[in-house]
């Protein structure tokens, strides 16, 4: 029980804390109103590369799961992986809106989140 309380309160400051970090870089970095790349021409390219990126990691996690000392750098890979891709694609096809400075600024908060994932657990 103790842990689930601990659990909803960390979950509701991270929360917190990307709804203050978003409103705070769309005002200072000038981000234009969010478009989202399945309205360009990069749908398509969106679609299959998120699915790959899934199926890869997907099909990996069974043998990660074996080995618990390499799990954090499974989901570290992941982010990078799977972030980085989106903040490429918004890059590339609304780079006027500046919307991958935000995409990125959330992969760093993301993964400030992995690593001290060992300083919240019990």
């Amino acid at each position: 029980m103790r842990f689930l309380v601990s659990f909803l309160v960390v979950f509701f400051l991270i929360f917190i804390v990307a709804l203050f970090i978003n409103k705070y870089l769309t005002k200072w970095l000038g981000v234009e109103k969010k478009e989202s790349i399945s309205e360009t021409p990069g749908k398509n390219m969106d679609r299959w590369g998120r699915g790959i990126i899934l199926c890869i990691f997907l099909c990996a996690l069974p043998m990660v799961l074996e080995y618990e000392n390499i799990l954090k750098w499974y989901w570290v890979l992941f982010l990078n992986v799977l972030i980085g891709f989106q903040s490429v694609l918004e890059w590339k096809y609304l780079k006027p809106s500046k919307q991958y400075l935000i995409t990125l600024t959330y992969l760093i908060f993301a993964l400030v989140m992995v690593f001290g994932m060992n300083y919240f657990t019990i």
